[in-house]
Parts: C-alpha cells; structure tokens; sequence
C-alpha cells in the first residue's frame, strides 16, 4: 500500500483544558499520512484518480476551526476518522504537535495511527 502525506501542515486554533487556553488561538502543527493505491492516478496522470492533497489539508483546517477542542486526543481522533471516511483509506497516521505549550519544552503532542496498512 502506498502513502501519500502532508508534512508541517499549521493551523491556528483554540485547544486546551484550561479557561484561559479557551480564550486564545495557538499554533498546531500537522504531519499527516493516508494510505492511498496510487497505481492508477500513476497511469492517468488524473487527480481523480488519487487522494488530493489539498482536499485533505481543507478537511483538517474545516476540523481544527470548527469549534475549540479540549484535549489535543480528541481533535486527532476526529481528524483520523473523517479523513478515513471521506478518501476512503484503510490507514491513517497523524502527528499533531502544540508549540509552546509547556515552558522549555519545544513542542508537546500526540501521534495516533488507524486503521491497517494490508495491501
């Protein structure tokens, strides 16, 4: 099976537990992996044939600023689900980092991985 990605994809939005991080907007950073066969848009040369990138960066920026999210494992979780859904991919694996979150630590996050990579 083939993967197709999306690395450092950032989107600005509120997440957190806290009242204050309720309050504002911060940066989260996305790496996004789909299994995707791509044999056939490799023959056709046609994006119909394939998962459009674009299509799926507007999917997660449609999630991230739909409404604010408690917890980073959620906002993941509905991430994997809809992408699974909509490009109809067996496997998804996601990496969702919040910069700054915690004071001397670059970048906090969560890496989930769905669904089965069989070809």
């Amino acid at each position: 099976m083939d993967r197709i990605y999306l690395r450092d994809l950032q989107i600005n939005a509120v997440v957190g537990v806290y009242d204050w991080e309720q309050r504002l907007q911060r940066p989260l950073r996305f790496d996004i992996e789909l299994a995707a066969d791509t044999r056939i848009a490799a023959h056709s040369g046609e994006i119909g044939d394939t998962v459009d990138y674009e299509a799926v960066a507007n999917v997660v920026r449609a999630i991230v600023t739909r409404e604010p999210h408690a917890l980073l494992e959620s906002l993941a979780e509905e991430i994997a689900e809809a992408l699974m859904a909509q490009f109809a991919s067996p496997w998804v694996r996601i990496v969702l980092g919040k910069p700054g979150a915690v004071p001397g630590v670059r970048e906090v996050g969560i890496e989930i991985e769905r669904g089965s990579l069989s070809s």
